[in-house]
């Protein structure tokens, strides 16, 4: 990863909510499609890991605070980084729901193996896991578009947000 240069380059690369503004309004009614169903404490984890993976520093900040406002702890956030070797930290849904975010934000083998996804699908309704992968989706979009556009935190995509 060139670390160097994106620490260098810092400033917002394009506003795409004033240049794309029907895209970007798409993607919000496609978050709130996304999150509808879910328990928002499972969600906030969920977009905070993708946001991990990803390197987003502007969605990891932003959902973070959003989970503190959930009431999550701290020592969960501190701790969902490794959420795996902290087991007793999680409960098994939530394991379940990470270990989906991991494979579909990776998506390493070129699949999600079906292992990961029967696991979730032991801890989700089908509608319910439908809303998970929808989610898991459309946080790794958010992500895309955010280091995409240099959005970083205390720099926000344009002034009207």
């Amino acid at each position: 990863m060139a670390t160097s240069e994106t620490a260098q380059k810092r400033g917002l690369r394009m506003a795409l909510p004033t240049l794309a503004p029907e895209f970007y309004k798409a993607m919000i009614n496609l978050d709130a499609a996304a999150r509808r169903g879910l328990n928002p404490a499972l969600t906030e984890l969920v977009k905070i890991r993708a946001s991990q993976i990803n390197h987003c520093a502007f969605c990891i900040n932003m959902y973070t605070r959003d989970a503190r406002l959930e009431g999550e702890s701290e020592e969960r956030l501190y701790l969902l980084n490794a959420w795996e070797e902290s087991p007793t930290y999680f409960t098994a849904k939530e394991q379940a729901a990470l270990a989906l975010t991991e494979a579909v934000t990776v998506l390493t083998d070129g699949f999600v193996p079906d292992a990961v996804y029967d696991r979730a699908a032991e801890h989700f309704e089908s509608a319910e896991l439908a809303q998970l992968v929808s989610l898991i989706i459309a946080i790794n979009a958010w992500n895309r578009i955010s280091v995409t556009t240099r959005m970083s935190p205390g720099n926000p995509p344009s002034e009207e947000l």
